[in-house]
């Protein structure tokens, strides 16, 4: 492949990654977006998104083309314990638009961002490569080297984006530390059923005699469940064979019985997730910086991973374009960034630990006192307050559509 000169070099194209992407494009600026996968059909984790992530993407102008895809809304969040609703969260209390919780399929929402992305000539998309190297200077990193179908290459830019998820390779080249944090005693696994002529309109943390389950609506016509197990139990579960796991998962979801007899055939049918939070020990060195679960793992719970990358590249667009034009304060600049984001991610952490502890847990203190307090704080302003921060974040974060120049579309 030719060697490539650009502003930005973004590697993976995730939410997060495709994001900052389509931002940078519309202010101005040059971007090459690096993604291992030739295609979208690839493996996904994370549909569903927070009213806060929804915002991002409505003032980045991609969202009603991908609901147009296919998407289904939940109106509610729901705690469940056999037939009563413990904890009922009604998301349509939100000030509209952003009042629901939408389940959008990742292929439909990257299909739409890359589309848009690929109107500005400023783009260039290199699907089927990986990075190899980073490029490096006495001033820090500068650029990366590339492989793929075409042979390798070098991409000289202002400055390397890792957005290539909780285990990424760009971090590590860049000879940041990740710390792992196991605060979560659970694990997860998901696997999809049909849904039947409706799908849920709620997403559902349903408790039981087992183990407890997530479930949500998935589009077209599925049921995404996830069954919590204690961390690292996997291999004990599986060691009793499907019939087993079936038999424990039945237990807490019996209206899902029928369904899970006939669809689940064997272990390969189950995706585990290993839940765990991490944080890079810093998020950018000289000329390069890290976004969303490449700087910062949280749990699954509360759809808060795909939420918050949303809105960190929502708040690194602004800061990635003043270093553009100022090189010397881009150090500064991120170190800045990194500060006040940061105490938003612990903010999300703490809140995480809570709910893992009080909604997932089996057994113990936690388990008998939560369905008492879930149902008074369900008559308390304070869940509304609470609502508005899981769906919104720590603070509101907004795009900087000012740095937005007339259109430099092909």
């Amino acid at each position: 492949m030719p060697d490539i000169d650009t502003d930005f070099c973004i590697v993976g194209s995730g939410p997060a990654g495709m994001t900052l992407a389509l931002l940078l494009l519309r202010s101005g600026a040059r971007v090459a977006v690096v993604e291992r996968s030739p295609s979208l059909r690839r493996e996904y984790r994370g549909e569903v998104i927070q009213p806060g992530g929804l915002a991002v993407l409505d003032q980045l102008g991609v969202l009603s083309g991908a609901r147009e895809r296919g998407a289904w809304e939940h109106s509610r969040f729901q705690l469940v314990e056999g037939d009563r609703p413990l904890l009922d969260v009604d998301y349509r209390a939100l000030p509209a638009p952003y009042n629901c919780l939408l389940s959008l399929p990742q292929q439909h929402l990257l299909a739409e961002m890359l589309e848009a992305c690929r109107r500005y000539e400023g783009f260039t998309d290199l699907s089927g490569h990986r990075v190899e190297g980073l490029l490096r200077s006495a001033a820090g990193v500068r650029g990366a080297e590339v492989g793929g179908a075409g042979g390798r290459g070098e991409i000289r830019a202002h400055c390397v984006i890792g957005a290539d998820g909780r285990h990424s390779k760009v971090r590590r080249l860049a000879g940041i530390r990740n710390r792992r944090f196991d605060l979560f005693d659970l694990d997860v696994l998901w696997f999809k059923i049909p849904s039947g002529p409706e799908p849920p309109s709620s997403v559902r943390i349903y408790r039981g005699r087992g183990n407890p389950v997530l479930a949500y609506g998935s589009y077209p016509d599925g049921v995404q469940l996830g069954w919590t197990l204690p961390h690292r139990g996997y291999r004990a579960a599986a060691e009793q064979g499907i019939d087993h796991v079936k038999r424990q998962i039945r237990t807490t979801v019996p209206g899902y019985a029928d369904a899970i007899d006939a669809h689940l055939a064997s272990l390969s049918d189950l995706t585990l997730l290993d839940v765990f939070a991490a944080g890079a020990e810093r998020w950018s060195v000289p000329g390069l910086v890290l976004l969303g679960d490449s700087a910062h793992t949280l749990s699954p719970l509360g759809s808060q991973g795909i939420n918050l990358a949303l809105q960190d590249a929502a708040l690194l667009h602004p800061v990635l374009m003043r270093a553009l034009r100022a090189p010397d304060q881009a150090v500064s600049l991120l170190r800045e960034y990194e500060r006040a984001r940061r105490r938003d991610i612990v903010a999300v952490m703490r809140i995480q630990r809570i709910q893992s502890r009080s909604m997932l847990s089996v057994g113990g203190i936690g388990a008998r006192v939560f369905p008492r307090i879930a149902r008074i704080l369900g008559r308390t302003p304070l869940q509304h307050r609470m609502t508005r921060r899981i769906a919104f974040g720590n603070r509101p974060v907004r795009v900087a559509s000012e740095l937005f120049v007339a259109d430099q579309r092909k």
